[in-house]
């Protein structure tokens, strides 16, 4: 009894380590499947990157065009500065006088606020042949403009300023082409004249007035440069 008992609780024992090594086994074997269909997948796709991942390089050769990098260069915004406002001259311009008769012509500058600087020639007549600057040249007002005129200054007749206020003097000589010349000062009445009144005189000629308490100027007619 002791023997047979034995010998059955030892087979009974024995079961149990069998069942472990089976199960051990079939484990084992599915590990070894799945690990061999792993390797059999990357080796037959090896050529496929994983996410993020960047392929060797196939050889030492230069890269082809559509597979060489490209790094563009960073542009830089250009800094534009706009030039500074040129003067203006509130449009302003030298009239068109050439063909004009020279007073014609100072009128027009005087009606635009420009000076005058009549020079006479040598030739016949009494028309502008030139201005400088020249016409349609865009100026600032008080600009005195050159006016050359084709023939030689006219005579005029100079006027009776004596009693008058100098300053008014001056305005009336202007009028006529004539210019002032004060030997003893601008203030006060006119109390002498040279040349007289009613003398005759030419165009830009300058006219000695006296104002005031002074000397009397001496006789003769200053022509103006």
């Amino acid at each position: 009894m002791d023997d047979e008992y034995t010998e059955q609780d030892t087979a009974e024992r024995d079961r149990p380590g069998r069942g472990r090594l089976l199960l051990g086994g079939t484990l084992a074997t599915v590990l070894l499947a799945a690990v061999g269909g792993t390797v059999g997948w990357v080796l037959a796709d090896p050529g496929t990157p994983e996410t993020g991942s960047t392929p060797a390089a196939a050889g030492p050769g230069p890269a082809s065009p559509s597979e060489a990098p490209t790094t563009a260069r960073p542009t830089t915004a250009r800094a534009t500065t706009k030039p500074p406002p040129a003067a203006t001259t509130g449009g302003l311009t030298v009239p068109r006088l050439v063909g004009l008769d020279f007073e014609k012509a100072r009128d027009e500058l005087h009606d635009r606020k420009l000076g005058w600087r009549l020079v006479f020639g040598a030739g016949s007549g009494r028309t502008v042949t030139r201005t400088v600057p020249a016409q349609d040249t865009s100026v600032r007002p008080g600009t005195t403009v050159r006016v050359e005129v084709s023939g030689p200054a006219p005579e005029v007749e100079v006027p009776d300023l004596v009693g008058e206020d100098c300053a008014d003097a001056a305005d009336e000589l202007g009028d006529v082409g004539l210019f002032p010349r004060y030997p003893t000062g601008n203030r006060g009445e006119v109390v002498a004249q040279v040349p007289a009144a009613d003398a005759t005189a030419h165009w830009n000629d300058q006219v000695a007035i006296s104002c005031g308490g002074g000397s009397t100027p001496t006789s003769g007619v200053t022509p103006t440069p």
